[in-house]
């Protein structure tokens, strides 16, 4: 089977950012991942054996120089020292292990130093899932012809409604192929005429490239989650805020708050980061609840929140993202980073539910043990990490169970 992953930068833009946060911030820092399938798919025999080989295909993807002048173009708030790390960076099999059980279930597990695994989460995302409907035959209902059409009218009812919105699909698509599709119909659409909405990019830095687009992302919660491993929730906002601002100076973009719960951030959100970061990213919980509780603590710091984006990412649709744009334009500067409804909505393919999390963290590659971690969603039932890891972290932070 040919290789899936052909080019290093195809990839969601936050990992290239924590990438170079990570460097500055936590250099010996040593973490562990794990693969969780939400829908606990049985996949095919063989499965596992076809994605170790892709693991170790991408030991020849390497950055480009191409790649490294689009990023010094668009991503200008990048130092430039990260570039000469990029350049050197190469993939390594040791850092994964793949197991597949008897019933087919699949284990996925990363370790190594964080700067170094942090590049592979999306990536081996995109593998499984493009690598699942290969093996199962569903690759052949994949029509991307009919694909472009559908997506291009996803878009004008989008712009049509207002909405500010990005692609943020690359790692449960079906196939690059879908995702590339998407980005060409959105331009496309865009271009064509003038809007009310705006359509922003796509997290994907190489789509970005090709198409001649703004790469979108700041951050996801492993960031935040391996800094509660390392020191504690109850300040893991406060320290992470702070270590951005480090590495990114005045180009902060927006924090994703929901790590650790909404209470506990409110208590880190001081007036100083409230008014350097862009905005504020709601991942989980009730749209509205999140939005009232986000315009509330600006106003509370004498913060207009009409002059932040809260850009909206949980598990959106087209039509969730217009009814949130109605409602939220009173409030703030809404925008939309949408994934899976972008790159897996194929007629009859059932989207894969497929997650990767860290889940153990040491600060120094010399300590003799790692300390688990976990994320606590805003969404019921959507907590990630040990139950006993859970449990802790809720009573640390007074949370009830």
């Amino acid at each position: 089977m040919e290789r899936i992953i052909n080019h290093f930068t195809d990839d969601d833009l936050y990992k290239f950012t924590m990438c170079c946060a990570v460097i500055d911030n936590f250099p010996r820092a040593q973490v562990k991942y794990r693969f969780t399938d939400r829908d606990h798919t049985v996949y095919p025999p063989g499965f596992a054996d076809e994605l170790q080989k892709q693991i170790i295909l991408l030991e020849d993807v390497v950055i480009t120089d191409e790649e490294i002048a689009f990023m010094k173009r668009r991503c200008s708030y990048i130092p430039g020292w990260f570039y000469t790390y990029l350049k050197g960076y190469r993939f390594c099999r040791e850092w994964v292990t793949v197991r597949q059980d008897e019933e087919g279930h699949l284990s996925v597990e990363f370790e190594g130093s964080w700067a170094d695994t942090i590049l592979l989460e999306v990536k081996v995302l995109a593998i499984i899932s493009e690598l699942y409907y290969r093996m199962t035959g569903e690759d052949s209902r994949f029509d991307y012809e009919d694909y472009y059409r559908k997506t291009y009218r996803k878009a004008v009812r989008l712009l049509e409604a207002g909405c500010v919105f990005s692609d943020f699909g690359t790692r449960r698509r079906v196939s690059f192929e879908a995702e590339e599709t998407v980005v060409r119909a959105m331009r496309d659409c865009y271009r064509s005429r003038e809007w009310s909405g705006k359509f922003v990019g796509t997290s994907n830095v190489y789509l970005a490239m090709k198409y001649d687009l703004i790469p979108v992302g700041t951050m996801a919660h492993e960031f935040v989650c391996a800094i509660g491993g390392m020191y504690g929730p109850q300040m893991a906002n406060h320290i992470a805020m702070n270590s951005w601002r480090n590495t990114f100076r005045g180009a902060l973009g927006t924090y994703l708050y929901d790590s650790f719960g909404w209470d506990i951030f409110s208590l880190n959100f001081s007036e100083d980061f409230a008014n350097l970061f862009k905005g504020l990213r709601v991942d989980s919980g009730d749209n509205r609840a999140e939005l009232q509780r986000i315009v509330e603590k600006y106003r509370s710091l004498g913060i207009d929140p009409r002059t932040k984006q809260v850009i909206f990412s949980n598990a959106l649709d087209t039509d969730r993202a217009i009814e949130i744009q109605r409602y939220a334009r009173e409030y703030c500067q809404p925008s939309f980073g949408i994934g899976t409804h972008f790159t897996n909505d194929f007629e009859g393919v059932k989207p894969m539910n497929i997650v990767i999390k860290l889940v153990a963290v040491k600060i120094t590659e010399s300590w003799t043990f790692y300390n688990d971690t976990c994320k606590l969603s805003e969404d019921d039932g959507k907590h990630t990490g040990k139950p006993e890891v859970i449990r802790r972290f809720m009573e640390a932070l007074n949370m009830k169970g």
